[in-house]
């Protein structure tokens, strides 16, 4: 049973600490052949919080650094639309050439058919990169305010040598505040490769995982991250076995007994635009768990369908639902996710309910 903060004595269900970036998508173009880009904000730990303020209706903050010139607020402006309180935005003063410091653009192409999806980040030296452990008074965050939930992950992890100091603060923080703690493991070899590459992933994330109550990724987070080998999955993900999935998730909770549940998406590639989606997971009061599995299921953009997973599965979670239902609900959020542009969610809670339990596309009127 996962213990939780009653909602009336704190500020905030969750809070998430992450870096948000400005998303600039060529719609149906190519990144180097188009005149033309749609402005998104997203990061995969803001994108959680998001998705639970703007889909399911909980109060969500983020804790990012930004720096203070145009691009700076129009990514808040963006999160600001998204509903996500932005006080605890770090703003830096801008050097006028962001030479010391800057903010992050992400160039992504959604990919069709046989062409994949293509990311091309433009994020050194940015200015939620700088972050140090002591820069932000956690005990302020989750004591005098509180929330319910913290959420963090990965990708901020291995922004810089010194980020993965900050979510050790900020884990620790909340546990002394009797917050409850998701991470999402969302290893991305590009960020790890010039401070140690995948050892230093799973010395970091191994080093955070003590800390975790409830632990998301792909077979890929968690073989790459903590160092859990999965039987039976080719390197291009085109078979997915499940009880591959359940004895790797066996594996990391006899390694890491705090996990109180575990959740994982399976995702099989038949191309771009076709993908085979579902999720497993793990609780302490329920064991294993299956999503409904959509063979077959048509993406329009597959960016951020995992974050909206996780939103889903720790809405559930926070509502108090068995394991198989915040499964269902996170499957179901991802699913809708990927049929919309943008990194973040634009779906209802009527709409992943009804999908979690079984509804279908036909028409509404």
């Amino acid at each position: 049973m996962i213990d939780l903060r009653p909602a009336d004595s704190v500020a905030y269900d969750i809070v998430s600490l992450g870096e948000v970036m400005l998303r600039l998508d060529p719609g149906d173009s190519r990144v180097h052949t188009a005149r033309r880009f749609t402005a998104w904000e997203g990061g995969g730990e803001y994108n959680v919080a998001r998705g639970m303020r703007r889909c399911f209706g909980k109060r969500a903050a983020v804790v990012t650094a930004l720096v203070d010139n145009g691009v700076g607020r129009l990514i808040e402006d963006l999160m600001l639309q998204g509903g996500v309180d932005t006080s605890h935005v770090r703003w830096v003063a801008d050097d006028g050439i962001g030479r010391q410091c800057r903010n992050g653009l992400n160039f992504t192409e959604r990919g069709f058919g046989v062409r994949g999806a293509v990311g091309v980040s433009d994020r050194g030296n940015t200015a939620v990169s700088q972050l140090e452990a002591g820069d932000i008074d956690w005990d302020h965050i989750f004591g005098t305010l509180g929330s319910r939930w913290f959420h963090t992950g990965g990708i901020f992890a291995a922004l810089s040598e010194s980020t993965a100091g900050v979510v050790l603060e900020a884990v620790q923080a909340a546990r002394r505040h009797g917050t409850c703690i998701s991470y999402d493991l969302n290893y991305r070899p590009s960020l790890w490769g010039s401070i140690g590459g995948i050892d230093r992933a799973r010395e970091v994330n191994r080093e955070i995982a003590p800390y975790i109550d409830v632990m998301i990724g792909n077979e890929e987070d968690f073989t790459a991250c903590l160092g859990l080998e999965i039987d039976g999955v080719d390197e291009n993900l085109t078979e997915l076995p499940v009880d591959s999935f359940h004895r790797m998730i066996k594996n990391a909770v006899e390694q890491f007994p705090n996990f109180k549940a575990v959740g994982t998406t399976m995702r099989s590639v038949k191309s771009a635009s076709i993908n085979d989606w579902a999720a497993v997971a793990w609780s302490a009061d329920d064991g294993f768990v299956e999503s409904t599995h959509r063979p077959g299921m048509e993406i329009y953009d597959r960016v951020g369908g995992g974050d909206s997973f996780a939103s889903g599965l720790i809405y559930g979670l926070l509502e108090g639902e068995p394991i198989g239902t915040a499964v269902e609900y996170g499957a179901a959020h991802g699913a809708l996710a990927m049929t919309t542009p943008g990194d973040t969610s634009m779906a209802t809670k009527d709409e992943v309910v009804r999908l979690a339990r079984g509804g279908s596309a036909r028409v509404r009127r």
